[in-house]
């Protein structure tokens, strides 16, 4: 008898722990879902009490907002206002699906007084569709076209002050082709081993964001496809 009540009181006591793991878990779980379904709210916006375009340039245009924000708090913003732009994360895996070769650029950036290594990427037209900006562009800048396109994040790289989305497209099964840059652009692209671009981030030898949130990213997903 002694032995079964020494067992039934142990039991009581591996019960007794279990029930705060569980609900532990189970709140983890509940914010969890809370996160995700704010994630796919409708976006809340302020009210705009007044828009003047102080600046209107052939990229972009500047505007003074008078604005009530959704706290309800008074504010005045200097924003950028932009189309929106596409970004391009051409994948070669014809010769190895674990290490793909990837497209990247090397071009002279003014406002960052340097030349830097990007991934293609381009403006919209107002009202243009993004797949098919993203297609113009890759085909523009480097002469590839793609059979398989895929939405792979969409970010608004400075929101405090800029108003430009970015949608980042993943393009594989790789067509080449002959590119034909617009005027003002000189750009020099080759394919490197998507090891050799995480290498170079970890150098410090890519600094632009647009190519860091892709490359990252997408080696990432492709880590997490590898453990599976």
């Amino acid at each position: 008898m002694a032995g079964k009540k020494k067992t039934a009181k142990h039991a009581a006591r591996v019960n007794s722990a279990k029930k705060p793991k569980s609900k532990a878990k189970g709140k983890a779980q509940s914010k969890a879902a809370k996160a995700k379904r704010h994630a796919k709210a409708a976006p809340v916006r302020a009210q705009i009490v007044s828009s003047k375009v102080v600046y209107q340039g052939r990229l972009f245009r500047v505007t003074q907002d008078k604005i009530v924000e959704p706290s309800g708090k008074r504010n005045e913003r200097d924003v950028i206002r932009h189309s929106g732009s596409v970004v391009i994360l051409a994948i070669d895996s014809s010769k190895s699906k674990k290490d793909p070769w990837i497209v990247i650029e090397r071009q002279y950036r003014h406002a960052a007084n340097q030349y830097l290594w990007e991934v293609p990427a381009g403006k919209l037209d107002p009202g243009e569709d993004a797949l098919s900006g993203a297609q113009r562009e890759l085909a523009e800048e480097t002469g590839y076209h793609a059979r398989k396109w895929k939405e792979l994040v969409e970010y608004y790289a400075s929101p405090g002050f800029l108003g430009e989305s970015m949608k980042v497209f993943t393009a594989e099964g790789l067509i080449a082709g002959e590119a034909h840059p617009e005027e003002d652009e000189e750009i020099e692209f080759r394919l490197v081993k998507l090891s050799d671009a995480l290498k170079m981030i970890e150098k410090g030898a890519i600094l632009d964001g647009k190519t860091l949130t892709a490359v990252l990213l997408y080696a990432r997903q492709l880590s997490r496809k590898k453990k599976k």
